[in-house]
């Protein structure tokens, strides 16, 4: 393991040379993963925030109508992406926070859901790893024939294969 603190020898730095080609500095690393967090949230996040109260946001699943109806997150509101501009106006008050979710990482789904509703004036943030990821933490999902819980993938959580609320990151 190198030491972070010791100078780097010259062939390792040259071999990494494309990697830190272009190196931020600090000042703009911190506006830029400041910012990153402004736009994203994750799904621990969310399920923490549905648990209160008062969440302070809609949760919107941009997905289609099949994938709603295979299953999602309970309290979720469904609007697909491609109908966000025509439905969102009438259906959501000006500036209500939202938050949206679509499949998982593979997938932009989420992001273009998330233009869409900034562009009409909501303050939005995208969930990161979608539906995919509520489902492999082991959070309850919905379907039309009530609530269930699927098997945690442990690579979500190495130590216990519990659903993870706090990831203590």
């Amino acid at each position: 393991m190198t030491n972070a603190t010791a100078p780097v020898p010259a062939a390792a730095a040259a071999s990494v040379d494309g990697l830190f080609a272009h190196v931020a500095s600090p000042e703009e690393a911190v506006r830029h993963f400041r910012a990153r967090l402004g736009f994203e949230t994750d799904v621990s996040d969310v399920a923490a925030a549905l648990g209160s109260a008062d969440p302070g946001f809609v949760l919107v699943d941009t997905r289609s109508e099949a994938a709603w109806a295979a299953g999602r997150i309970p309290g979720a509101v469904h609007l697909p992406g491609r109908r966000i501009a025509e439905v969102a106006p009438a259906r959501f008050a000006p500036g209500t926070p939202v938050v949206v979710y679509c499949w998982g990482p593979g997938c932009n789904g989420a992001t273009r859901a998330a233009l869409a509703f900034a562009s009409l004036g909501h303050p939005v943030k995208e969930m990161l790893g979608g539906f995919e990821y509520w489902v492999r933490e082991g959070f309850e999902l919905e379907r039309d024939g009530g609530r269930e819980r699927l098997a945690v993938d442990t690579l979500t959580n190495v130590e216990t294969g519990a659903p993870v609320v706090e990831c203590a990151c």
